[in-house]
């Protein structure tokens, strides 16, 4: 089992602030599992405007960054560090399910467990709690690809 930081986060996802959303990985397995942390800060952008009066964090960037989690789980598993461009794309999201909303100062916690590959595309299954109550889940699919193709 590893941990990543942000730096070597970083080497591994392409993202950038304000879309980089795994702050660290607690731990890893490759072919197996990892489990991320995001914290969620009131100076969050997406607050803005969603929604000012009662801030919660919109289901898309939960599900983006269960996705992020498992591109890194992708790499961890390959030991690939993406180069040449390439990058993962997420090609599908399957049963989503949401159950309590993420606010400011929540510690979101990603889940990722691997469950197949084929033909390059990764299956994986991924949830996410704050305080260990249930927030999301979804089932998602990934592949590697150059940017262009």
């Amino acid at each position: 089992m590893g941990t990543l930081d942000i730096h070597k986060i970083r080497n591994y996802l392409p993202h950038r602030y304000p879309i980089l959303l795994i702050d660290k990985v607690l731990s890893y397995e490759p072919y197996n599992s990892l489990v991320a942390l995001k914290n969620i800060s009131m100076n969050e952008p997406f607050f803005q405007g969603h929604f000012p009066s009662t801030p919660i964090m919109p289901g898309v960037l939960i599900i983006e960054a269960m996705a992020q989690a498992a591109a890194l789980l992708g790499c961890v598993s390959t030991a690939e560090v993406t180069k040449d461009g390439n990058l993962y794309y997420l090609v599908g999201v399957d049963n989503v399910r949401f159950k309590r909303p993420v606010r400011p100062g929540d510690q979101l916690i990603l889940n990722v467990k691997f469950e197949k590959e084929r033909r390059n595309i990764w299956k994986f299954n991924a949830t996410a709690t704050v305080d260990k109550h249930f927030i999301a889940s979804a089932e998602l699919l990934t592949t590697v690809m150059e940017p262009d193709s």
